[in-house]
């Protein structure tokens, strides 16, 4: 970890200085429905969500704000694009933490206007930089998107704040490219102390999404970079919670939570293992004060072998299955029960 990153409170949570890194997902309801964005938000978090951005582009959405604010739990983050107004009017109206690119929001008076209300509450400002909005002159000074482009763009836009006199800052640089990704963070690290935000931007759907943010991710928190974390799906936020959390305990960044482990599917398989695990899986994520493993095996072959170093297990059979604990089996049961059993097991877990 960064331990000599500033520290910048978010709401009732901080990043920087050595804390944990925490996990960010964003809304894809729109913002003016304060209904079904309090829905999702409260659904996240139940996940596992500890900081929340949603999209600010109208004032409809900025005044939305207010109403969300009262109903959730977590840090809420104002994404603006464009419209300085909308990022003063977000400030006003309660956002923790507001999301810009000086780029593009209007021109240094505006940039100002919006410090100058950031600082009035003291809000921390991310600045944002993607590589495909990368400047056209450092995109012709470096021959192309660079890594070293994105962070020249980025400490630009920093020390334009900074003039302003404000140093409560998040960075982050983001690149569909997951290796000039890693090279970014690489570079940045070394010259600045601000926290980073981090992931791997427009990584795609469940399948390469996953796979995209996995590498890049694990390569940067790997090297102790990085004090909040998105994994960017096209999909169910949800699904981005889950990936999140899997690639932090995975990498020692996070203990507790369940850990499934399953068997490859082999012509011995006589039950439905695929979603068998994919149900587990899911189910799992209501335990996350448990800090065990669960493991879910194709058969009753290798099934209370391969189990032997899970806290708990099950392995299927014909139209049943069997339940282990420590590598011993306790009983048989149904197929369609399996789930259910196990679930209850996890209830009662002491």
């Amino acid at each position: 970890m960064r331990e000599n990153t500033k520290v910048i409170r978010i709401g009732d949570r901080v990043i920087g200085g050595g804390n944990p890194v925490l996990i960010q997902s964003m809304t894809n309801t729109r913002t003016e429905d304060v209904k079904a964005s309090v829905e999702q938000i409260k659904r996240l978090t139940a996940a596992g969500c500890e900081i929340i951005r949603s999209t600010v582009p109208t004032e409809e959405a900025a005044r939305a704000i207010k109403e969300i604010k009262k109903e959730i739990t977590i840090p809420f983050v104002a994404d603006i694009h464009f419209d300085y107004r909308m990022a003063i009017l977000a400030i006003e109206n309660g956002a923790d933490k507001i999301r810009i690119n000086p780029g593009n929001i209007g021109g240094a008076e505006k940039l100002r206007a919006v410090v100058e209300a950031a600082k009035e509450r003291n809000i921390p400002i991310r600045v944002g930089v993607n590589s495909g909005s990368l400047e056209k002159n450092l995109v012709e000074k470096y021959h192309g998107v660079t890594a070293e482009g994105l962070v020249e763009s980025a400490l630009d836009k920093v020390h334009r704040i900074e003039d302003y006199g404000y140093d409560n800052l998040v960075i982050s640089i983001k690149s569909s490219n997951v290796m000039m990704c890693v090279k970014a963070h690489e570079l940045i690290d070394k010259q600045t102390n601000y926290p980073l935000h981090v992931g791997i931007t427009e990584a795609g759907t469940l399948y390469s999404g996953n796979i995209k943010s996995a590498i890049g991710l694990g390569m940067i928190l790997g090297q102790g970079i990085g004090d909040t974390i998105r994994v960017s799906l096209t999909g169910d936020p949800a699904e981005e919670i889950k990936s999140a959390k899997l690639i932090l305990r995975t990498l020692g960044l996070r203990k507790g939570g369940i850990e499934v482990v399953s068997c490859p599917t082999c012509g011995r398989t006589r039950i439905d293992l695929i979603g068998l695990a994919n149900e587990v899986e899911t189910m799992v994520q209501e335990f996350d004060h448990l800090n065990i493993k669960v493991a879910v095996m194709g058969c009753a072959v290798n099934g209370p072998g391969e189990a032997k170093e899970a806290d708990i297990g099950i392995a299927g059979g014909v139209g049943e299955g069997l339940l282990i604990k420590k590598g011993e089996i306790v009983r048989k049961i149904p197929e369609q029960e399996l789930l259910a059993a196990l679930r209850e097991e996890l209830r009662t877990w002491q």
